[in-house]
């Protein structure tokens, strides 16, 4: 048996006609970019994550950059984010000019630390940017109240998270601004880069419209630099029905989790750990095992996909040198590095393919 890590091909093929049919809507009218289509999508999103705004930008990563922008992060200031996550987080800091100040992570989920946080904050730090990896929401509460003591917004980076809950409310309402992403491989993908900034503030938003279109919101008069951030109307066609479907698709992904935790459970594999607080959406099903490599090999070899989310901390990158980091500065997150591995938990599996992947796992670890 074969096991996709991904099947994206099976999910297109339960909404082909329905998502044609918009696509050629949008090339029939020649309205590609901005327009209602992404208005409606914009309502629509914020809808759903309970917010006042949501903006929709050209992608996850261009959704974190136009939030630091927005927020005016420059040059000496400093963001506090964790050090395991996707290269996106802490390179977007960079990108403004900001320095990413890294925070170790909670080895059981991966999330950034908060009891760290509060060690890691100075005159120069201006932004909290937690994580929600892999589709939990960090440990909001406290991170927000050390952002209140301090007077810090909270960027959340949900790229993994759209619909995930912590004490019943949704990630991108849980701070100042979260940021999603649409990648193809998202719980909710587009048909390419496509991403979005959500908020309850009325003013940022209105800066946020600016910035995605060089700080002019299309007037030919600008306010201020911003970029070319903006999200096609063709990504927000495909991205409006998807939404329809992704709580059926949040529900098939737990369930098919809850089969993993039955099939894993007494094994070498650690299971994911999800707090009491967290409704998980599950974009990865992330486990720990002993000797990861020579388990993802032994798993390719039974037709079994498996990745690895992530090789390697980044405050070993070498693009982040500069900051002074050295091994054994973030130890929870070197070691989820070494023995992390995604398992196939797409919504389309079928519960025969899970059995057959878990028995493999399982197999491969003995």
């Amino acid at each position: 048996m074969k096991v996709k890590l991904l099947d994206l091909q099976g999910q297109y093929r339960t909404m082909r006609d329905e998502i044609r049919a918009v696509l050629d809507e949008v090339c029939d009218n020649q309205d590609f970019i901005l327009g209602p289509r992404v208005e409606r999508f914009e309502k629509h999103l914020a809808e759903y994550c309970g917010t006042k705004h949501a903006i929709g930008v050209s992608s996850g990563t261009d959704a974190l950059l136009c939030t630091l922008m927005a927020l005016d992060i420059k040059a000496g200031d400093e963001v506090i984010c964790p050090p395991f996550t996707f290269f996106a987080t802490a390179g977007c800091i960079v990108r403004a000019g900001a320095k990413p100040v890294f925070v170790d992570i909670d080895p059981r989920t991966f999330n950034i630390d908060p009891g760290g946080i509060g060690k890691a904050i100075t005159k120069n730090t201006k932004a909290i940017m937690p994580v929600h990896l892999f589709g939990q929401c960090a440990d909001m509460d406290p991170i927000n109240a050390l952002a209140c003591q301090y007077g810090l917004p909270v960027i959340e980076d949900a790229a993994q998270a759209i619909g995930a809950k912590y004490n019943g409310k949704r990630a991108c309402n849980l701070g100042f601004a979260g940021c999603l992403s649409f990648y193809p491989t998202k719980n909710l993908g587009a048909f390419g880069d496509a991403g979005a900034i959500c908020t309850n503030d009325d003013d940022f938003a209105v800066k946020c419209r600016k910035m995605r279109v060089h700080g002019s919101g299309h007037t030919y008069y600008h306010d201020f630099v911003g970029g070319m951030f903006r999200l096609s109307a063709l990504q927000a066609a495909v991205l409006e029905i998807k939404l329809r479907h992704l709580e059926g698709w949040h529900e098939a992904r737990r369930k098919n989790a809850a089969l993993y935790a039955e099939l894993l459970a007494g094994s070498k594999v650690t299971i994911p750990y999800i707090q009491p607080e967290n409704w998980s959406v599950y974009n990865q099903y992330c486990v720990l095992v002993p000797n990861r490599d020579q388990v993802k090999a032994k798993l390719a070899e039974k037709g079994v996909g498996a990745a690895i989310y992530y090789p390697l901390s980044l405050h070993m990158q070498t693009c982040f040198a500069n900051l002074g980091c050295k091994e054994g500065d973030f130890p929870a997150s070197e070691e989820a590095c070494k023995h992390i591995l995604a398992l196939p938990i797409y919504p389309e599996l079928r519960e025969e393919e899970i059995r057959y992947a878990a028995a493999s796992l399982l197999e491969a670890v003995a």
